[in-house]
């Protein structure tokens, strides 16, 4: 028998529409996946090239858990470049992805009976993760007619005795959507004034479009600097999603109690990704751009022909690689005599009439909506996005 809190857990909607679309290519049924949480470009050569000289080299042994010198001093040079703040390599950790880094924020800070605020639509697994740790996560609904901007009188007004922190995630997954330097700025002095932790997942950073520019909150609480805790890795900036590599950038205190919570789950990130991951950091970083320019065609095409569908409607998303239409108008339409009446009831009928692949909004506390990523080539958005408008047409 698998513990109460494992039966409390709700597995992951995204990994699962994996498996499923996974499963339906090995029956050789050619779906479209719009789903997908990753680059579908290959690592960059120079990045493969640093890990075979690794193997070549022998570093194959044990680091310190908290990484290697070298890779956190190559981070702490990449915040005072990028973001224009200031860490020491004591305060940051590299971890087995952005996702156990988050972890280890989450159980160092959050205790029994302690509430984390989420603003809404949210990534699947900062829900599991704050109840894993005893905490309750408290919805703070972001509006769509604001482009899911953080609503900062409603977040003000969500917090307790009981809050901790807040998390958001800059830019957004499900959303697409940038938070503006105003809003952040407001965000910033609810935080100092609450003294809350504020626990930032960047790891879209670098995948911005329409000149529209990334705002690093640390830079915005120089007096509440240990109430920050930044997260962030190389997955999608670099196309490094199976190498598994992200960090933490926090005061020196939290970073110790996280590197013993690591010490204790996985230890160190394996040694020669992290050798990759400094020249990720280091070398020519001229495929980001290219990458975001074929993610930015993607993106216009999709709004283009999501603005032609009359049952969706979408603001245009200035980050990440996803929309995330809203489908209240299929509410109601009949498919082969069942009522569609939520998110996973239309992203059944998208998978079973039009072999298309998205993930229901409820996975994102979304009902209303799906979320279409555009990770994948042009090619297989055109056939996806003509398959789904020829599915909507045969709905009643």
């Amino acid at each position: 028998m698998v513990t109460q809190r494992i039966k409390n857990m709700t597995p992951s909607a995204t990994e699962e529409m994996t498996a499923i679309v996974e499963n339906m290519k090995r029956q050789n049924i050619n779906v479209i996946g719009l789903n997908l949480g990753e680059p579908d470009f290959n690592t960059p050569a120079n990045i493969n090239n640093a890990a075979k000289k690794a193997l070549d080299d022998g570093f194959t042994k044990y680091t310190a858990v908290a990484g290697i010198p070298e890779l956190r001093s190559a981070i702490c040079e990449k915040f005072k470049i990028d973001n224009g703040v200031n860490y020491k390599p004591n305060e940051i950790l590299v971890a087995t992805g952005a996702k156990q880094a988050l972890f280890n924020a989450i159980f160092t800070t959050c205790e029994a009976g302690d509430e984390v605020i989420l603003p809404t639509p949210c990534w699947v697994s900062y829900v599991e993760m704050i109840k894993l740790a005893g905490a309750k996560p408290v919805f703070v609904k972001s509006d769509e007619s604001t482009g899911f901007q953080l609503n900062i009188p409603k977040i003000a007004a969500a917090i307790t005795a009981k809050t901790k922190a807040i998390i958001i995630n800059n830019p957004n997954n499900p959303t697409g959507a940038v938070y503006s330097e105003d809003c952040l700025k407001e965000l910033a002095k609810l935080v100092e004034e609450k003294d809350l932790y504020i626990i930032s997942d960047e790891v879209y950073e670098k995948l911005i479009y329409d000149g529209v520019k990334h705002v690093c909150i640390a830079t915005l609480l120089p007096n509440k600097r240990e109430n920050v805790i930044i997260i962030n890795g190389f997955s999608k900036t670099y196309a490094m999603t199976g190498w598994r590599i992200g960090y933490v950038a926090a005061n020196e205190t939290l970073i110790k109690g996280m590197d013993a919570l690591q010490g204790h789950i996985t230890s160190s990130v394996n040694s020669m990704t992290q050798i990759a991951s400094i020249e990720a950091l280091t070398g020519q970083q001229q495929t980001i751009e290219d990458m975001k320019k074929e993610f930015n065609e993607r993106r216009k095409y999709l709004m283009d022909r999501i603005k032609s569908i009359p049952e969706l409607s979408c603001d245009v998303p200035q980050g990440a690689f996803y929309i995330l239409p809203n489908i209240e108008r299929l509410f109601g339409k009949k498919y082969k005599g069942k009522i569609l009446k939520t998110s996973v009831d239309v992203t059944n009928f998208f998978l079973e009439a039009a072999n298309v692949a998205v993930v229901p909004g409820e996975a994102f506390q979304a009902p209303n909506n799906v979320r279409i990523s555009y990770s994948n080539s042009m090619g297989n958005l055109v056939k996806g996005m003509n398959n789904l408008e020829n599915a909507l047409a045969d709905l009643l």
